[in-house]
């Protein structure tokens, strides 16, 4: 397998740990967001600050590409806010099948911006795998109409992270990981802690328990998994890339099985939709070229 599959797996199993790091936090939404990005943000500091070379690139961005991390980043502010806001107002499942569903939205648009074509079995992998995760929510849950409002900003969530997909293939073509990584999760940190003042969200005082458990979220879900992820960008496909964060609700529903303070049993739901979104990532990624 080559590195940046390998990369891209290790960035999917790390960010099936953040829901249950979110459940296990007791923190509202908009600090969870703001913590986990600015600790996130904290880390990836002294990649910037200590390397002359990455030094050097930060001093001479374009200003083009500045601007276009900075939407970038509040477009990822954005997607948390949003998804871990809808676990408020609608069931975490109904939330999961709309936040994971933006491979409808990437692959079309990668083709648009990228010219990424897709052949007849990387669609067909797509939709499996979409097919994969309503099977597994839907079959364990369903999603009914009093959850409207939590529904529909869980797809707007969906909707951000598949811009975020986007921007970052776009951008870590020119721009090395860690100083996109950087301004990114700064400018999210920045974004977060505005939405944190206006909504009237703690920014301090929180237990030392959550403060615990954002860092293990910034660690886990955001170093090795959005930053890593942010790295395979720049070698596989937008399209590829997307719906392989369809194996989170997997990861996820395996974790909430394992760990013994969740002790969630899998269906048959669950195992049966896990196999068709393993299925469908395989088939999405065959016969894709490194560029």
């Amino acid at each position: 397998m080559k590195k940046p599959y390998v990369a891209l797996s290790i960035s999917i199993a790390s960010v099936s740990f953040a829901a249950i790091f979110i459940v296990s936090a007791e923190a509202p939404p908009l600090t969870l967001a703001f913590y986990r990005i600015l600790f996130t943000a904290l880390m990836v500091l002294p990649l910037v600050a200590f390397n002359k070379k990455h030094r050097e690139e930060m001093a001479m961005l374009p200003s083009r590409h500045l601007l276009l991390m900075v939407g970038i980043g509040i477009i990822l502010a954005a997607h948390f806010a949003l998804w871990i806001s809808s676990l408020e107002k609608t069931s975490v499942a109904s939330s999961v099948i709309l936040v994971t569903a933006h491979p409808i939205i990437v692959t079309p648009l990668a083709y648009l911006i990228f010219k990424e074509k897709s052949s007849p079995v990387n669609v067909a992998g797509i939709i499996l795998s979409v097919a994969g995760v309503i099977t597994l929510v839907m079959g364990n849950y369903g999603i009914h109409s009093s959850t409207l409002e939590g529904n529909v900003l869980a797809m707007l969530g969906g909707a951000a992270a598949g811009l975020y997909i986007l921007g970052g293939r776009k951008m870590r073509k020119t721009v090395s990981t860690s100083c996109y990584a950087f301004v990114v999760y700064a400018v999210a940190s920045v974004m977060l802690l505005s939405l944190c003042i206006i909504f009237d969200s703690p920014v301090y005082g929180i237990s030392m328990r959550d403060y615990g458990i954002i860092f293990l979220m910034a660690i886990v879900s955001g170093m090795f998994g959005h930053t890593m992820y942010n790295w395979a960008l720049k070698y596989v496909r937008a399209s590829v890339a997307s719906v392989s964060l369809l194996g989170e609700p997997l990861g996820s529903s395996l974790l909430a099985f394992a760990l013994p303070w969740i002790n969630q049993v899998p269906t048959l739901y669950t195992m049966g939709g896990g196999c068709l979104i393993i299925a469908g990532i395989y088939m999405a990624s065959r016969h894709q070229e490194l560029d």
